[in-house]
Protein backbone atom coordinates (compact mmCIF):
# COMPACT_ATOMS: atom_id res chain seq x y z
CA UNK A 1 0.00 0.00 0.00
CA UNK A 2 1.34 3.43 -0.97
CA UNK A 3 0.12 6.38 1.05
CA UNK A 4 -1.36 9.17 -1.08
CA UNK A 5 -0.77 12.32 0.91
CA UNK A 6 -1.58 15.03 -1.60
CA UNK A 7 -3.07 15.27 -5.09
CA UNK A 8 -2.76 18.10 -7.62
CA UNK A 9 -6.10 17.99 -9.42
CA UNK A 10 -6.44 19.96 -12.66
CA UNK A 11 -9.78 21.18 -14.03
CA UNK A 12 -8.67 23.96 -16.34
CA UNK A 13 -11.75 24.76 -18.37
CA UNK A 14 -14.40 24.79 -15.67
CA UNK A 15 -14.38 25.37 -11.94
CA UNK A 16 -15.82 22.79 -9.54
CA UNK A 17 -17.37 25.76 -7.74
CA UNK A 18 -19.46 26.80 -10.78
CA UNK A 19 -23.21 26.10 -10.89
CA UNK A 20 -23.85 23.18 -13.29
CA UNK A 21 -26.23 23.70 -16.17
CA UNK A 22 -24.80 26.66 -18.02
CA UNK A 23 -21.57 27.69 -19.65
CA UNK A 24 -19.18 24.76 -19.45
CA UNK A 25 -20.35 23.62 -16.02
CA UNK A 26 -21.98 20.21 -15.77
CA UNK A 27 -21.62 16.80 -14.21
CA UNK A 28 -17.82 16.97 -14.33
CA UNK A 29 -17.86 19.93 -11.94
CA UNK A 30 -19.86 17.91 -9.44
CA UNK A 31 -17.61 14.89 -9.95
CA UNK A 32 -14.38 16.81 -9.27
CA UNK A 33 -15.68 18.49 -6.13
CA UNK A 34 -17.39 15.44 -4.63
CA UNK A 35 -14.42 13.13 -5.26
CA UNK A 36 -12.10 15.75 -3.76
CA UNK A 37 -14.28 15.99 -0.64
CA UNK A 38 -14.30 12.24 -0.21
CA UNK A 39 -10.56 11.93 -0.77
CA UNK A 40 -9.99 14.55 1.93
CA UNK A 41 -12.30 12.65 4.28
CA UNK A 42 -10.09 9.59 3.69
CA UNK A 43 -6.93 11.52 4.57
CA UNK A 44 -5.72 12.66 1.13
CA UNK A 45 -5.38 16.40 0.64
CA UNK A 46 -6.53 17.76 -2.73
CA UNK A 47 -5.53 21.02 -4.39
CA UNK A 48 -7.63 21.83 -7.47
CA UNK A 49 -6.28 24.16 -10.15
CA UNK A 50 -8.83 25.90 -12.41
CA UNK A 51 -8.75 28.95 -14.66
CA UNK A 52 -9.91 32.21 -13.10
CA UNK A 53 -12.95 33.66 -14.87
CA UNK A 54 -13.45 36.78 -12.76
CA UNK A 55 -11.18 39.33 -11.11
CA UNK A 56 -13.39 39.01 -8.03
CA UNK A 57 -12.39 35.40 -7.44
CA UNK A 58 -9.93 34.97 -4.57
CA UNK A 59 -6.65 33.26 -5.49
CA UNK A 60 -7.48 30.30 -3.23
CA UNK A 61 -10.79 29.05 -1.83
CA UNK A 62 -10.73 26.57 1.05
CA UNK A 63 -13.78 24.41 0.35
CA UNK A 64 -13.46 22.07 3.32
CA UNK A 65 -10.54 20.93 5.41
CA UNK A 66 -8.17 19.28 2.94
CA UNK A 67 -9.72 20.65 -0.27
CA UNK A 68 -8.66 23.95 -1.84
CA UNK A 69 -9.44 25.50 -5.23
CA UNK A 70 -6.74 27.64 -6.86
CA UNK A 71 -7.95 30.22 -9.39
CA UNK A 72 -5.17 30.49 -11.96
CA UNK A 73 -4.86 33.61 -14.13
CA UNK A 74 -4.56 32.58 -17.80
CA UNK A 75 -6.02 34.81 -20.48
CA UNK A 76 -8.94 37.21 -20.14
CA UNK A 77 -11.23 36.60 -17.21
CA UNK A 78 -14.45 36.69 -19.21
CA UNK A 79 -15.55 35.95 -22.74
CA UNK A 80 -12.95 33.30 -23.57
CA UNK A 81 -14.83 30.31 -24.96
CA UNK A 82 -13.67 26.76 -24.41
CA UNK A 83 -12.67 26.44 -28.07
CA UNK A 84 -10.04 29.16 -27.52
CA UNK A 85 -8.61 27.78 -24.29
CA UNK A 86 -5.78 25.90 -26.06
CA UNK A 87 -4.23 29.35 -26.63
CA UNK A 88 -3.85 29.65 -22.86
CA UNK A 89 -2.41 26.22 -22.10
CA UNK A 90 1.13 27.58 -21.80
CA UNK A 91 0.10 30.38 -19.42
CA UNK A 92 -2.01 28.06 -17.29
CA UNK A 93 0.70 25.38 -17.14
CA UNK A 94 3.34 27.92 -16.15
CA UNK A 95 1.15 29.12 -13.26
CA UNK A 96 0.57 25.56 -12.02
CA UNK A 97 4.30 24.79 -12.15
CA UNK A 98 5.04 28.07 -10.37
CA UNK A 99 2.66 27.16 -7.55
CA UNK A 100 4.48 23.88 -6.98
CA UNK A 101 7.91 25.60 -7.13
CA UNK A 102 7.11 27.28 -3.81
CA UNK A 103 6.44 23.92 -2.17
CA UNK A 104 8.92 21.41 -0.72
CA UNK A 105 10.26 18.83 -3.17
CA UNK A 106 7.90 15.88 -3.58
CA UNK A 107 4.91 17.90 -2.35
CA UNK A 108 2.39 16.18 -4.65
CA UNK A 109 2.14 12.43 -5.01
CA UNK A 110 0.06 12.33 -8.20
CA UNK A 111 -1.50 14.65 -10.77
CA UNK A 112 -5.13 13.92 -11.64
CA UNK A 113 -6.38 15.82 -14.69
CA UNK A 114 -9.98 16.10 -15.89
CA UNK A 115 -10.85 16.63 -19.60
CA UNK A 116 -8.27 16.74 -22.36
CA UNK A 117 -7.19 20.36 -21.86
CA UNK A 118 -6.30 19.63 -18.26
CA UNK A 119 -4.58 16.46 -19.44
CA UNK A 120 -2.19 18.55 -21.52
CA UNK A 121 -1.34 20.56 -18.39
CA UNK A 122 -1.07 17.46 -16.22
CA UNK A 123 1.23 15.79 -18.74
CA UNK A 124 3.82 18.58 -18.39
CA UNK A 125 3.42 18.82 -14.61
CA UNK A 126 3.78 15.07 -14.05
CA UNK A 127 6.98 14.90 -16.09
CA UNK A 128 8.38 17.98 -14.35
CA UNK A 129 7.56 16.66 -10.89
CA UNK A 130 8.37 13.01 -11.73
CA UNK A 131 5.07 11.71 -10.42
CA UNK A 132 2.27 9.68 -12.07
CA UNK A 133 -0.33 11.30 -14.29
CA UNK A 134 -3.89 10.05 -13.74
CA UNK A 135 -6.41 11.24 -16.28
CA UNK A 136 -10.21 11.23 -16.55
CA UNK A 137 -11.58 12.06 -20.00
CA UNK A 138 -15.25 12.65 -19.05
CA UNK A 139 -16.11 13.21 -22.71
CA UNK A 140 -14.25 12.14 -25.85
CA UNK A 141 -14.20 13.78 -29.25
CA UNK A 142 -14.24 10.52 -31.18
CA UNK A 143 -17.33 9.32 -29.32
CA UNK A 144 -19.14 12.64 -29.76
CA UNK A 145 -18.31 12.70 -33.47
CA UNK A 146 -19.84 9.25 -33.89
CA UNK A 147 -23.11 10.30 -32.25
CA UNK A 148 -23.73 13.89 -33.35
CA UNK A 149 -27.07 15.64 -33.46
CA UNK A 150 -28.25 16.73 -36.91
CA UNK A 151 -26.61 20.03 -37.82
CA UNK A 152 -24.14 19.87 -34.94
CA UNK A 153 -20.46 20.65 -35.52
CA UNK A 154 -17.92 17.84 -35.15
CA UNK A 155 -15.20 18.16 -32.56
CA UNK A 156 -12.05 19.52 -34.23
CA UNK A 157 -9.02 17.43 -35.16
CA UNK A 158 -6.93 19.45 -32.70
CA UNK A 159 -8.97 18.04 -29.83
CA UNK A 160 -8.76 14.49 -31.19
CA UNK A 161 -4.97 14.80 -31.43
CA UNK A 162 -4.76 16.33 -27.95
CA UNK A 163 -6.79 13.47 -26.48
CA UNK A 164 -4.63 10.86 -28.20
CA UNK A 165 -1.53 12.49 -26.72
CA UNK A 166 -3.00 12.51 -23.21
CA UNK A 167 -4.08 8.87 -23.49
CA UNK A 168 -0.53 7.92 -24.47
CA UNK A 169 1.05 10.05 -21.74
CA UNK A 170 -1.16 9.06 -18.81
CA UNK A 171 0.04 6.40 -16.40
CA UNK A 172 -3.57 5.54 -15.58
CA UNK A 173 -6.89 6.39 -17.19
CA UNK A 174 -10.03 6.45 -15.04
CA UNK A 175 -13.25 5.78 -16.95
CA UNK A 176 -16.73 6.50 -15.58
CA UNK A 177 -18.18 3.23 -16.87
CA UNK A 178 -17.20 0.02 -18.60
CA UNK A 179 -18.60 1.51 -21.82
CA UNK A 180 -16.20 4.44 -21.56
CA UNK A 181 -13.32 2.08 -20.81
CA UNK A 182 -14.14 0.09 -23.93
CA UNK A 183 -14.21 3.29 -26.00
CA UNK A 184 -10.79 4.32 -24.67
CA UNK A 185 -9.35 0.99 -25.71
CA UNK A 186 -11.15 0.64 -29.07
CA UNK A 187 -11.04 4.26 -30.28
CA UNK A 188 -7.84 5.56 -28.70
CA UNK A 189 -5.71 2.43 -28.44
CA UNK A 190 -5.39 2.74 -24.67
CA UNK A 191 -3.54 -0.06 -22.89
CA UNK A 192 -6.23 -2.10 -21.10
CA UNK A 193 -3.83 -2.58 -18.16
CA UNK A 194 -3.79 1.18 -17.63
CA UNK A 195 -7.57 1.69 -17.77
CA UNK A 196 -9.67 1.46 -14.60
CA UNK A 197 -13.35 2.15 -13.91
CA UNK A 198 -14.57 4.31 -11.03
CA UNK A 199 -18.34 4.72 -11.19
CA UNK A 200 -19.49 8.25 -10.28
CA UNK A 201 -21.63 8.61 -7.20
CA UNK A 202 -24.59 10.53 -5.86
CA UNK A 203 -25.23 12.33 -2.57
CA UNK A 204 -27.98 10.04 -1.31
CA UNK A 205 -28.71 12.27 1.68
CA UNK A 206 -29.30 15.43 -0.38
CA UNK A 207 -30.95 13.64 -3.31
CA UNK A 208 -33.73 11.67 -1.69
CA UNK A 209 -37.49 11.14 -2.13
CA UNK A 210 -39.68 13.83 -0.62
CA UNK A 211 -43.05 15.55 -0.65
CA UNK A 212 -43.93 16.08 -4.33
CA UNK A 213 -46.79 18.47 -3.58
CA UNK A 214 -44.54 20.68 -1.46
CA UNK A 215 -41.83 20.63 -4.13
CA UNK A 216 -44.38 21.62 -6.76
CA UNK A 217 -45.67 24.47 -4.65
CA UNK A 218 -42.15 25.95 -4.65
CA UNK A 219 -42.27 26.14 -8.45
CA UNK A 220 -45.90 27.18 -8.84
CA UNK A 221 -47.04 23.79 -10.12
CA UNK A 222 -50.36 22.12 -9.33
CA UNK A 223 -50.70 18.73 -7.67
CA UNK A 224 -52.36 17.21 -10.72
CA UNK A 225 -49.95 18.64 -13.30
CA UNK A 226 -47.97 16.22 -15.47
CA UNK A 227 -44.42 17.52 -15.21
CA UNK A 228 -41.60 16.59 -17.59
CA UNK A 229 -38.20 17.96 -16.63
CA UNK A 230 -34.94 18.54 -18.52
CA UNK A 231 -31.86 19.58 -16.51
CA UNK A 232 -28.65 20.38 -18.33
CA UNK A 233 -26.72 22.64 -20.65
CA UNK A 234 -28.66 23.89 -23.67
CA UNK A 235 -26.71 22.63 -26.66
CA UNK A 236 -27.41 20.16 -29.51
CA UNK A 237 -25.50 17.39 -27.73
CA UNK A 238 -27.96 17.44 -24.81
CA UNK A 239 -30.96 17.50 -27.19
CA UNK A 240 -33.60 19.47 -25.25
CA UNK A 241 -35.30 19.90 -28.63
CA UNK A 242 -36.07 16.17 -28.64
CA UNK A 243 -38.07 16.57 -25.42
CA UNK A 244 -39.98 19.56 -26.82
CA UNK A 245 -40.85 17.63 -30.00
CA UNK A 246 -41.83 14.58 -27.92
CA UNK A 247 -44.16 16.77 -25.84
CA UNK A 248 -45.83 17.98 -29.04
CA UNK A 249 -46.29 14.38 -30.18
CA UNK A 250 -47.68 13.40 -26.78
CA UNK A 251 -50.27 16.17 -27.02
CA UNK A 252 -51.15 15.17 -30.58
CA UNK A 253 -51.96 11.70 -29.29
CA UNK A 254 -53.62 12.88 -26.07
CA UNK A 255 -54.96 16.44 -26.49
CA UNK A 256 -56.85 16.11 -23.20
CA UNK A 257 -53.49 16.29 -21.38
CA UNK A 258 -52.77 19.85 -22.49
CA UNK A 259 -54.22 21.71 -19.47
CA UNK A 260 -52.03 19.61 -17.16
CA UNK A 261 -48.84 19.05 -19.17
CA UNK A 262 -45.86 21.14 -18.07
CA UNK A 263 -42.40 20.80 -19.63
CA UNK A 264 -39.62 22.51 -17.65
CA UNK A 265 -36.27 23.20 -19.33
CA UNK A 266 -33.73 24.04 -16.61
CA UNK A 267 -30.39 25.15 -18.02
CA UNK A 268 -28.43 27.77 -19.92
CA UNK A 269 -26.74 27.95 -23.34
CA UNK A 270 -23.38 26.22 -23.60
CA UNK A 271 -20.76 25.56 -26.25
CA UNK A 272 -22.17 25.76 -29.76
CA UNK A 273 -25.57 26.17 -28.14
CA UNK A 274 -24.63 29.80 -27.42
CA UNK A 275 -24.73 30.73 -31.10
CA UNK A 276 -27.97 28.76 -31.47
CA UNK A 277 -29.63 30.12 -28.34
CA UNK A 278 -32.73 31.20 -30.29
CA UNK A 279 -33.37 27.73 -31.75
CA UNK A 280 -35.21 26.25 -28.76
CA UNK A 281 -37.54 29.24 -28.16
CA UNK A 282 -38.25 29.29 -31.91
CA UNK A 283 -39.13 25.58 -31.85
CA UNK A 284 -41.44 26.08 -28.88
CA UNK A 285 -43.22 28.91 -30.70
CA UNK A 286 -43.39 26.98 -33.99
CA UNK A 287 -45.06 24.03 -32.23
CA UNK A 288 -47.43 26.31 -30.33
CA UNK A 289 -46.19 25.11 -26.93
CA UNK A 290 -45.67 28.47 -25.22
CA UNK A 291 -48.25 27.51 -22.61
CA UNK A 292 -46.66 24.10 -22.03
CA UNK A 293 -42.88 24.59 -22.11
CA UNK A 294 -41.24 26.79 -19.49
CA UNK A 295 -37.54 27.70 -19.68
CA UNK A 296 -35.76 28.59 -16.46
CA UNK A 297 -32.21 29.45 -15.49
CA UNK A 298 -30.11 26.74 -13.79
CA UNK A 299 -30.90 26.31 -10.12
CA UNK A 300 -28.22 25.87 -7.48
CA UNK A 301 -27.26 22.43 -6.22
CA UNK A 302 -29.17 22.99 -2.99
CA UNK A 303 -32.41 23.55 -4.92
CA UNK A 304 -32.03 20.76 -7.46
CA UNK A 305 -33.50 17.92 -5.33
CA UNK A 306 -36.82 19.77 -4.98
CA UNK A 307 -36.92 20.32 -8.73
CA UNK A 308 -36.42 16.58 -9.32
CA UNK A 309 -39.10 15.75 -6.73
CA UNK A 310 -41.56 18.08 -8.47
CA UNK A 311 -41.27 16.16 -11.74
CA UNK A 312 -43.17 13.08 -12.87
CA UNK A 313 -40.37 12.15 -15.26
CA UNK A 314 -36.87 13.51 -15.89
CA UNK A 315 -35.93 13.29 -19.57
CA UNK A 316 -32.29 12.89 -20.65
CA UNK A 317 -32.29 12.72 -24.47
CA UNK A 318 -28.53 13.31 -24.95
CA UNK A 319 -26.65 12.11 -28.00
CA UNK A 320 -23.64 11.26 -25.83
CA UNK A 321 -23.05 10.93 -22.06
CA UNK A 322 -19.97 9.58 -20.33
CA UNK A 323 -22.21 8.79 -17.35
CA UNK A 324 -25.37 10.84 -16.92
CA UNK A 325 -25.25 12.23 -13.39
CA UNK A 326 -28.61 13.99 -13.77
CA UNK A 327 -30.26 10.62 -14.40
CA UNK A 328 -28.86 9.11 -11.19
CA UNK A 329 -29.65 12.17 -9.07
CA UNK A 330 -33.23 12.18 -10.35
CA UNK A 331 -33.63 8.48 -9.56
CA UNK A 332 -32.18 9.06 -6.08
CA UNK A 333 -35.12 11.46 -5.56
CA UNK A 334 -37.52 8.72 -6.60
CA UNK A 335 -38.23 10.26 -10.01
CA UNK A 336 -38.29 7.92 -13.04
CA UNK A 337 -36.11 8.74 -16.04
CA UNK A 338 -36.63 8.46 -19.80
CA UNK A 339 -33.21 8.63 -21.46
CA UNK A 340 -31.32 7.86 -24.64
CA UNK A 341 -29.71 4.45 -24.85
CA UNK A 342 -26.20 5.87 -25.22
CA UNK A 343 -22.87 5.72 -23.41
CA UNK A 344 -22.93 5.83 -19.63
CA UNK A 345 -26.71 6.19 -19.50
CA UNK A 346 -26.91 2.43 -20.00
CA UNK A 347 -25.22 2.15 -16.59
CA UNK A 348 -26.93 5.11 -14.94
CA UNK A 349 -30.48 3.99 -15.77
CA UNK A 350 -32.07 0.64 -14.88
CA UNK A 351 -35.56 -0.39 -13.69
CA UNK A 352 -36.24 3.17 -12.57
CA UNK A 353 -36.25 4.37 -16.15
CA UNK A 354 -36.75 3.67 -19.82
CA UNK A 355 -33.89 3.74 -22.34
CA UNK A 356 -34.88 4.84 -25.84
CA UNK A 357 -32.84 3.73 -28.88
CA UNK A 358 -32.21 6.68 -31.18
CA UNK A 359 -33.65 10.17 -30.85
CA UNK A 360 -36.99 9.99 -32.62
CA UNK A 361 -39.45 12.24 -30.71
CA UNK A 362 -42.20 9.70 -31.39
CA UNK A 363 -40.22 7.00 -29.61
CA UNK A 364 -39.67 9.32 -26.66
CA UNK A 365 -43.41 10.10 -26.60
CA UNK A 366 -44.14 6.36 -26.51
CA UNK A 367 -41.71 5.88 -23.65
CA UNK A 368 -43.33 8.74 -21.75
CA UNK A 369 -46.76 7.18 -22.32
CA UNK A 370 -45.49 3.92 -20.83
CA UNK A 371 -44.46 5.71 -17.63
CA UNK A 372 -47.30 8.21 -17.29
CA UNK A 373 -50.37 6.43 -18.60
CA UNK A 374 -50.00 2.80 -17.47
CA UNK A 375 -51.75 2.60 -14.07
CA UNK A 376 -49.34 2.05 -11.19
CA UNK A 377 -46.21 1.93 -13.34
CA UNK A 378 -44.79 5.29 -12.35
CA UNK A 379 -45.13 4.49 -8.64
CA UNK A 380 -43.36 1.17 -9.14
CA UNK A 381 -40.61 2.82 -11.16
CA UNK A 382 -40.15 5.52 -8.53
CA UNK A 383 -39.34 2.87 -5.92
CA UNK A 384 -37.05 1.01 -8.32
CA UNK A 385 -35.30 4.28 -9.20
CA UNK A 386 -34.25 4.89 -5.61
CA UNK A 387 -33.07 1.30 -5.17
CA UNK A 388 -30.89 1.62 -8.27
CA UNK A 389 -29.46 5.00 -7.22
CA UNK A 390 -28.39 3.54 -3.89
CA UNK A 391 -25.78 1.48 -5.77
CA UNK A 392 -23.77 4.66 -6.38
CA UNK A 393 -21.81 6.61 -3.78
CA UNK A 394 -19.06 9.23 -3.91
CA UNK A 395 -17.24 7.42 -1.13
CA UNK A 396 -16.97 4.34 -3.34
CA UNK A 397 -15.84 6.54 -6.26
CA UNK A 398 -13.08 8.04 -4.12
CA UNK A 399 -12.00 4.62 -2.83
CA UNK A 400 -11.71 3.30 -6.38
CA UNK A 401 -9.78 6.43 -7.35
CA UNK A 402 -7.39 5.95 -4.45
CA UNK A 403 -6.80 2.41 -5.64
CA UNK A 404 -5.78 3.76 -9.05
CA UNK A 405 -3.41 6.28 -7.44
CA UNK A 406 -1.79 3.55 -5.35
CA UNK A 407 -1.42 1.28 -8.35
CA UNK A 408 0.39 4.02 -10.27
CA UNK A 409 2.60 4.87 -7.31
CA UNK A 410 3.60 1.22 -6.99
CA UNK A 411 5.32 1.65 -10.35
CA UNK A 412 7.13 4.81 -9.26
CA UNK A 413 10.65 3.37 -9.70
CA UNK A 414 9.74 2.57 -13.31
CA UNK A 415 8.41 6.09 -13.77
CA UNK A 416 11.59 7.63 -12.43
CA UNK A 417 13.69 5.61 -14.86
CA UNK A 418 11.42 6.65 -17.71
CA UNK A 419 11.74 10.35 -16.94
CA UNK A 420 15.49 10.25 -16.23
Amino acid sequence: MHAVRRVAMVSMHTSPLAVPGSGDAGGMNVYVLEVARQLAAKGTEVEIFTRATSSDQPPVVEVVDGVSVHHVAAGPYEGLRKELLPTQLCAFTASVLRAEAHRPEGYYDVVHSHYWLSGQVGWVAAERWQIPLIHSMHTMAKVKNLTMAAGDKPEPYERVLGEEQVVNAADRLIANTETEAEDLIALYGADPERVAVALPGVDLAAFSPGDQAAARAVHGLRKDDIVLLFVGRLQPLKAPDVLVAAAAELLARHPDLRPRLKVIINGGPSGNGIERASDLPAQIERLGLQDVVHMMAPVGRQDLPDLFRAADVVVVPSYSESFGLVAVEAQACGTPVVASRVGGLTTAVADGGVLVPGHDPGDFATALESVLLVPGRRDWMARAARVHAEKFSWSATAEATLGVYRSALAEQPVLLRRYA
